[in-house]
């Protein structure tokens, strides 16, 4: 009889899912400000996610997140859920995650886990994520709003408290990576 390696270790599917977990808990913190704008740490994790696990499982991590919201679990922002979250206007930055967890991992897996390689790498994978966020808020927004429009509305105020947050998970990363047992 042949034995077969598993496509996932025990530890890889439990991290998945604490990982998971972890996302959907940064989405409901939410932290508001006197500019009547709420940041939620839900990029603080998928960046601690990717530079832990890796492109591969940080990337099934946040497509589990996605998965799990899509089927009626209010793991998203605000408590919300559902294919009409995923749809909606602002959907498309839950969807660029995927994207940013694969630019983010790529770019460690080839260059490294220093800390401007992190840095660059996060950088870099949030930029796809507005990217792709705001094409999509515009393609779904119903107001005919411009992309440089949208770009000031959805993505200008979140850069300096983002740059904060990768900021954050640098240093976390730097710390936890190396107890990690993968």
């Amino acid at each position: 009889m042949e034995t077969t390696k598993p496509v996932f270790t025990i530890r890889e599917i439990a991290y998945v899912g604490i990982f998971a977990a972890l996302i959907a808990i940064c989405s409901w913190i939410s932290i508001p400000t006197p500019w009547d704008i709420a940041f939620t740490l839900q990029t603080f994790a998928v960046c601690v996610v990717v530079g832990l696990l890796g492109m591969k499982l940080g990337t099934i991590t946040v497509c589990i997140y996605i998965l799990v919201g899509l089927v009626g679990l209010p793991v998203f922002s605000g408590f919300r859920a559902g294919v009409g979250t995923l749809m909606g206007a602002t959907g498309g930055y839950i969807i660029g995650f995927v994207f940013m967890a694969l630019v983010t991992g790529g770019i460690i897996r080839k260059q490294g886990r220093s800390v401007p390689v992190l840095a660059a790498a996060m950088i870099v994978g949030l930029a796809v994520c507005y990217l792709f966020g705001t094409v999509w808020f515009v393609a779904v927004y119903t107001g005919g709003m411009g992309f440089g429009a949208a770009l000031m509305m959805c993505v200008v105020p979140y850069i300096i408290p983002d740059l904060v947050k990768i900021a954050l998970a640098i240093l976390l990363v730097w710390r936890l990576y190396p107890h990690m047992k993968l």
